[in-house]
């Protein structure tokens, strides 16, 4: 820091401006008896008490936004970011001068995803929390957090389209079948069998074999299918597109 930096710091006024908030928001989704399931919980004090709302709270003075991101989930839900499987990025943010009542608030939104989460617990100011069926959403949500939720599920669908991001919707092995599944909840399309296994293991570095098998065959017999771990692609090409999609972008 140069001596004119200390001269132009110490006359400086932060009072000369208006005054800004900044909340991070958390749009964490899993999949529970095959359907997409988003974390919310009920908000204990107004604004829009009782309302359910994303996880999320002011930043602190010191603190850095994915740390704040994660301490919101945890502190509200009892989820972890820690969790071994956990993926967490940045989404995008919000800024509509009155998204909130009580003053100028700017959220910075996060997505979340990983496999086999846990029931979540309410704490610090939320009456509750629990895991939403995206097909049976509680309406409206607090805010503006439809539109984040809205933001957050096609960067979803999009991400599975150019990424490896539906591994982490399953354990560390799984079946073709079960990464389909996957495919089809997020996207809320159905998806050929042969076609997608055959897409799956035509991109280079996005799965790759254990050389082991299941225990059983499928439900109505056969054989044992084939287990698979990621790999080490870090984008998907060719990318996997969304049925509905395929005509328009090619």
């Amino acid at each position: 820091m140069t001596n004119d930096d200390d001269d132009f710091l110490a006359g400086y006024d932060p009072r000369a401006f208006p005054p800004v908030a900044v909340t991070v928001d958390v749009v964490a989704f899993t999949i529970r008896d095959g359907r997409l399931h988003v974390l919310l919980v009920r908000r204990a004090a107004p604004p829009q008490q009782d309302a359910w709302a994303l996880p999320g709270g002011f930043v602190g003075e010191w603190e850095d936004l994915p740390t704040a991101a994660a301490r919101e989930l945890a502190e509200e839900t009892g989820v972890a970011t820690a969790h071994r499987r956990l993926h967490l990025e940045q989404l995008a943010t919000y800024g509509t001068p009155d998204r909130d009542p009580r003053m100028r608030i700017v959220s910075v939104a996060y997505l979340a995803f990983a496999p086999h989460l846990p029931d979540p617990v309410a704490g610090s100011d939320a009456r509750a929390a629990a895991w939403m069926p995206m097909d049976d959403l509680p309406t409206p949500l607090a805010f503006d957090h439809a539109t984040i939720l809205a933001d957050g599920l096609d960067r979803a669908r999009s991400k599975l389209e150019y990424s490896p991001l539906a591994t982490r919707f399953v354990g560390e092995e799984f079946t073709i079948a079960e990464l389909r599944a996957v495919y089809e909840t997020v996207w809320g399309e159905p998806l050929h069998a042969g076609n997608f296994h055959r897409k799956v293991l035509s991109v280079p570095g996005f799965v790759e074999s254990t050389g082991a098998t299941t225990e059983r065959g499928g439900a109505r017999g056969g054989p044992r299918a084939k287990l698979y771990r990621a790999g080490d692609a870090q984008l998907l090409h060719p990318a996997l597109l969304m049925p509905s999609r395929e005509d328009t972008v090619r």
